[in-house]
């Protein structure tokens, strides 16, 4: 461990590779690897920066992309007819469906009429089973309004006031707490299953 130092001098440009069976490599070889400034560190910085400038070069790649796959969907949607106005002015209509009573303009118009309303009717139905349920939950008022958990509630901070060197003497007052906090969250459950 201490008799050979870890690192061979800087002076020493010898390269020497031992190996069980004769390994043969021409000297221009040899004399090349030896004249090579390169080293594993240099070699992976340069890796590193091969790579960087990849990932580099398929981000704006894909930049680009997405520029140009934007432009073209907002270019189709500013040359295509808007059909919010459409829809929210009934007479405003093309020349085609004023034209063809009966047609299949006039049909399809209908049939999207028809499903708007049904959908509109739907929406407005689930809103009001919406308020409907909110009404019948009084959550807020109702623990306000329960006494009993006033009271156990006021029983375990009176019991910690008492004990406020020993508050594990206030166990009992606590599991009592416990269990009007348990009945009252039953009844919100029952309450929401209905």
């Amino acid at each position: 461990m201490g008799q050979n130092p870890s690192k061979l001098p800087p002076s020493s440009t010898q390269h020497v590779f031992k190996s069980e069976s004769p390994v043969n490599f021409s000297p221009d070889l040899i004399n090349a690897l030896q004249a090579s400034p390169e080293t594993d560190s240099t070699r992976s910085k340069d890796l590193e920066l091969h790579i960087q400038r990849r990932v580099h070069s398929e981000l704006t790649r894909l930049d680009a992309e997405q520029t140009k796959r934007l432009a073209e969907l907002q270019e189709q949607i500013s040359a295509s007819p808007d059909s919010t106005t459409k829809s929210t002015h009934p007479d405003a209509r093309t020349p085609d469906q004023s034209t063809s009573f009966g047609g299949v303009d006039h049909k399809a118009a209908a049939e999207g009429d028809k499903l708007r309303d049904l959908s509109r009717q739907s929406v407005q139905k689930e809103i009001d089973m919406l308020k409907e349920k909110l009404k019948r939950r009084k959550i807020k008022e109702e623990v306000v309004r329960d006494k009993t958990i006033e009271k156990a509630k006021s029983e375990v901070v009176n019991c910690l006031r008492l004990n406020d060197r020993r508050p594990l003497d206030c166990w009992r007052e606590v599991e009592a707490f416990k269990e009007e906090v348990g009945r009252l969250e039953k009844e919100f459950l029952g309450k929401i299953m209905d």
